[in-house]
């Protein structure tokens, strides 16, 4: 029995917490739990954006997925800069002071693209809060690499995928 409380009191203390950190969370998505899920997996170390605020400021975007990613779908007029093999060149022509907003399919690598960013000297970086995923959620549209509208998106893995309630899942 005492040991039953005392799973119970840590169970308890874990959700305590892990809700005070999404309440903390400065932007939100359209759902609960993938909010909650994205409030601790995120170190919030980099300003975010939310789907509605890179709607309505005008910023350089760039895709930290990824190339096989970005080629089944993307946000139109974003940028292909990478993750594993992110390299600053892709972003000729952006300054250091342009406003740049990083996306990837849910926020995680993007963040880390977003603060090599910032370690470059880029000082006016955000992280799209959510990624693709919140983008297609929202019921915004997404292009192939040639250019056409597509309701495929790259869901990364059958975990991740999950968090995608809109567009036709592709794990290739």
């Amino acid at each position: 029995m005492r040991y039953s409380a005392m799973i119970g009191l840590m169970l308890l203390m874990a959700f305590l917490f892990l809700w005070g950190r999404q309440l903390q969370a400065p932007t939100h998505v359209s759902g609960k739990v993938y909010d909650l899920l994205l409030a601790t997996l995120l170190s919030h170390r980099v300003p975010e954006v939310s789907i509605d605020q890179l709607m309505s400021e005008p910023f350089h975007l760039l895709d930290a997925r990824s190339y096989r990613e970005f080629e089944v779908s993307h946000i139109q007029g974003a940028i292909w800069v990478g993750y594993n093999d992110f390299e600053a060149a892709r972003l000729a022509g952006i300054e250091r002071q342009d406003p740049v907003a990083v996306y990837c399919s849910v926020g995680y690598r993007s963040e880390r693209i977003a603060e090599k960013l910032h370690q470059q000297g880029y000082t006016n970086v955000v992280n799209v809060y959510g990624g693709l995923f919140e983008w297609v959620n929202t019921g915004h549209p997404v292009v192939t690499g040639l250019g056409t509208e597509t309701d495929k998106v790259h869901a990364y893995s059958a975990f991740w995928g999950v968090w995608l309630k809109r567009g036709e899942r592709l794990y290739e």
